[in-house]
């Protein structure tokens, strides 16, 4: 089973980026620019549940030719064995193209989350990670160094992978300060 879903678009900036210190000593800060524009690329990912093991992909759009590119990768990644896929209801997931592709591969199956649910699918968990370790406070100069960086930290999260639980642990039990003991 892996949970796959898409992030972005990711912008690269146009100009190169600024030096870590700003002439007076301040820290210079750079924020990544989520908008759309010409240079937009996609970061496609798919999450194995059982070991946290996480293929991703980029591309410059996202749609039906792209999504079949990444389910072979999910593919190769995943030699034996049945393939469930848990994803969004994207028009690219279920076009006719798609579905054509995924009879003439039978050990991938699709499962759709509902509308507005996509809090259960685990990959927006690793997305949250992956953006703290590829994306936050970096400026790209273009394409080739957003695909660099998301291979990069894919790479470094891989190997600290563990499997992931859906849900909270129980919260601790609470400890009272004190104990009234009353007796009659």
């Amino acid at each position: 089973m892996v949970c796959a879903d898409e992030l972005g678009p990711v912008i690269p900036r146009t100009f190169p980026p600024a030096p870590g210190w700003s002439p007076d000593g301040h820290r210079i800060k750079n924020e990544l620019d989520y908008s759309r524009g010409p240079e937009k690329t996609w970061v496609y990912g798919a999450l194995r549940v059982r070991d946290g093991h996480e293929v991703t992909m980029t591309a410059t759009s996202r749609n039906s030719a792209f999504y079949q590119q990444f389910l072979q990768l999910v593919e190769d990644a995943n030699p034996v064995g049945d393939i469930y896929v848990i994803t969004d209801n994207l028009s690219s997931h279920n076009s006719m193209s798609t579905r054509t592709w995924l009879e003439e591969h039978p050990r991938i199956q699709h499962v759709f989350i509902p509308v507005g649910a996509c809090w259960l699918n685990l990959q927006e968990g690793w997305w949250r990670i992956f953006r703290k370790t590829a994306l936050a406070g970096r400026s790209f100069g273009d394409r080739n160094h957003i695909t660099h960086a998301t291979e990069v930290a894919t790479a470094q999260l891989n190997v600290r992978a563990r499997p992931w639980i859906w849900g909270r642990p129980a919260p601790p039990t609470r400890r009272l300060r004190r104990r009234y003991v009353y007796f009659l």
